[in-house]
């Protein structure tokens, strides 16, 4: 599609220019004309490059979208109310610096705008064009503290069982190869496969045996299906659907000797919904478990003093978006990395709960130049005698003294082969037989006492002890900030539910989402600057 001609001056027909005193200086529609508009009509460029210049019937304005999408997510709205509020809404139309008279958009557009997003790459174009914004006015700092937390998003799809997602598998699998062009080559079981998975629904009154039965039917014909589909056209074989059978079939089937029987312990990360393939399962302690995604939220943790009522001069720095199973650790290092990416210094502090916190993170971190504070995980307890903190252990001496006061005998370098891990044995032999504390200390069925340790288990000592200071509860104090940010996130601008399916999808919709917060707290910053010089 071609793109139209694009001005960035406000039209004689705007809002702006015919009804402009109808928005008071810190109306927010207006401040989104001046302060937010001039940034994407900056980021034109980037979205031309997602157009033909000239081939095809012109497209609706690409800058016009982006602010659409920007709204809706400021506003909440679904995309056919967004689009009714662009032709309406008076307020819209100023901060999009639209005509009175501009026509409609169709919603469809905004779902074709987002799918071109994704396809060149761009999904987080508007978040990093606000951010960079803000950045230029000074607002965030290049190298400024930060905080970080995760919380989960519910996918679209509901979580099925095993039988539930086996059968509907074979199901979207027999209605992709149900192709006229085939039906010659179509087996004897077709009709049985058809009116088993296709036409009939499954009876969740059956006893629990009759359903184990059921499932072990599935995988048999799931097997049967496939064989088939070998010798069929590769253009068949390649279907998403007929693909997505074969990896459904090899998570929830093991081999026995009378053929395939679905397993009784599900595989990791395994398909849960064949309506979404990248939404997985995940449970979080003994009360938290859900169906979807997971995103780290990361904003700026400056130390500057407010005014009774004044908005916060925080904003939002990073949304990454990974799948449900990813642990903390790992969104730390994609934030890291696409903070990177971007071109943005690494914090110098940044404020993590428990779940990111390991010698190696906090040693790495060090190396790097900034700071990851957060508290460390207590040493292992097997319910009795001393833990790894009742030692006082040097790693680079190689040497250790237990609570009895005996130094180590003996000390062994030990590197896991597959991760390159390093740790080392400290051992006590011969010192443990007479010792005082020999039962509070050796295991049963232990001949002495050892003790394995990390390359980094000094630093994780300090930070123990740091903890039980109160320089370091004041420091964590600085943390608990982004609880509250995530709870704006869900509450204002419903983070926590996916509007789309897919990882990719929903990490677009998060990118927006922040965006959408970071908006909204200029906005107010500027009405509340603008109310105090006016006062």
């Amino acid at each position: 599609m071609s793109l139209p001609i694009f001005s960035a001056q406000q039209s004689l027909f705007g809002i702006g220019s015919l009804a402009d005193n109808l928005f008071a200086p810190t109306n927010r529609y207006r401040l989104f004309a001046e302060k937010v508009w001039p940034l994407l009509a900056q980021a034109r460029p980037v979205l031309e490059t997602m157009y033909c210049a000239d081939n095809g019937r012109p497209a609706a304005e690409p800058v016009v979208l982006a602010g659409v999408c920007l709204l809706q997510f400021l506003e909440r709205a679904p995309d056919r109310v967004a689009m009714e509020l662009l032709t309406m809404h008076l307020g819209w139309k100023r901060a999009l610096h639209r005509d009175l008279d501009a026509g409609a958009y169709d919603p469809s557009l905004l779902t074709y705008f987002r799918e071109r997003l994704l396809e060149h790459e761009q999904g987080r174009l508007v978040f990093d064009t606000i951010l960079d914004g803000l950045s230029d006015v000074g607002l965030v700092a290049q190298r400024v503290r930060q905080r970080l937390d995760s919380t989960h998003v519910l996918g679209v799809v509901r979580q099925m069982s095993s039988l539930e997602c086996v059968r509907e598998t074979l199901r979207l699998a027999l209605e992709a190869v149900a192709d006229p062009a085939v039906a010659g080559q179509r087996p004897a079981a077709w009709a049985a496969w058809w009116e088993r998975y296709v036409e009939s629904k499954l009876d969740y009154r059956a006893e629990q045996q009759t359903l184990w039965e059921k499932l072990d039917q599935a995988g048999a014909d799931a097997w049967a299906v496939l064989e088939w589909v070998l010798a069929l056209p590769v253009a068949v074989q390649a279907q998403p659907k007929v693909t997505l059978l074969a990896r459904v079939f090899e998570e929830y089937f093991e081999r026995v000797e009378q053929g395939w029987r679905g397993r009784r312990q599900h595989v990791s990360a395994s398909i849960v919904n064949p309506h979404d393939p990248e939404a997985q399962w995940r449970t979080k302690g003994n009360t938290k478990s859900w169906t979807g995604y997971q995103v780290q939220v990361a904003e700026t943790a400056a130390e500057q003093p407010v005014a009774t009522g004044e908005p916060t001069r925080q904003f939002v720095t990073a949304v990454e978006t990974q799948s449900a199973t990813g642990s903390d650790e790992a969104g730390m290092q994609q934030v890291l990395r696409v903070q990177q990416a971007a071109q943005r210094d690494r914090p110098s502090e940044l404020y993590v709960d428990g779940a990111y916190v390991s010698a190696a993170l906090i040693a790495q971190a060090r190396a790097q130049g900034w700071e990851l504070l957060g508290p460390a995980q207590p040493a292992v307890s097997k319910g009795r005698g001393y833990t790894s903190e009742d030692f006082t252990v040097d790693v680079a001496a190689r040497a250790a003294l237990c609570p009895a006061g005996a130094s180590s005998t003996q000390c062994s370098r030990l590197e896991e082969a597959a991760s390159g891990k390093v740790s080392y044995r400290f051992e006590w032999s011969w010192k443990c037989r007479e010792c005082a504390r020999r039962e509070e200390c050796v295991g049963k069925n232990q001949a002495h006492r050892s003790l394995v340790v990390s390359e980094h288990h000094d630093v994780l000592q300090a930070r123990r002890r740091e903890m039980k200071t109160d320089a370091f509860t004041g420091l964590m104090k600085r943390r608990a900030a982004i609880e509250g940010t995530i709870s704006e996130l869900v509450r204002a601008h419903g983070l926590r539910r996916a509007r789309y399916r897919g990882l990719r999808k929903v990490a677009l919709q998060n990118w927006l989402t922040g965006a959408a917060c970071n908006v909204k707290r200029w906005l107010r910053l500027l009405a509340w600057d603008l109310e105090a010089v006016a006062a």
